[in-house]
């Protein structure tokens, strides 16, 4: 029998997207950057100067995260601006929870 934290449930793909979105956020530039996003809104140009990063570096954590839909963007003249998706951060929450609270029963 499957143990309980390894059942797939829910709207997620169970454990492998648990452990791809740990594999996504486990990058600390990545964490920077979605800690940063929770005040609100940035262009990649203040974005990769908090960071200390090339621009291209950056862009590249950017593109990681919104390719993992973590995190959206919008195109405002020749800026683009990046926030978070609160659904798809709610969903992997809830996921890591049901997984890390499954070892209190």
């Amino acid at each position: 029998m499957q143990p309980k934290c390894c059942r797939n449930k829910g709207t997620t793909d169970g454990l492998a997207s648990t452990v791809e979105f740990l594999k996504v956020i486990a990058e600390e530039n990545r964490l920077k950057i979605l800690c940063m996003l929770r005040e609100g809104d940035r262009c990649v140009c203040d974005i990769w100067q908090y960071l200390g990063l090339p621009q291209n570096l950056a862009s590249h954590h950017l593109k990681v995260l919104k390719d993992f839909g973590l995190i959206t963007a919008r195109k405002d003249g020749l800026k683009v601006y990046y926030s978070i998706n609160k659904k798809a951060m709610s969903m992997f929450n809830s996921s890591l929870n049901e997984f890390l609270l499954s070892y209190e029963k």
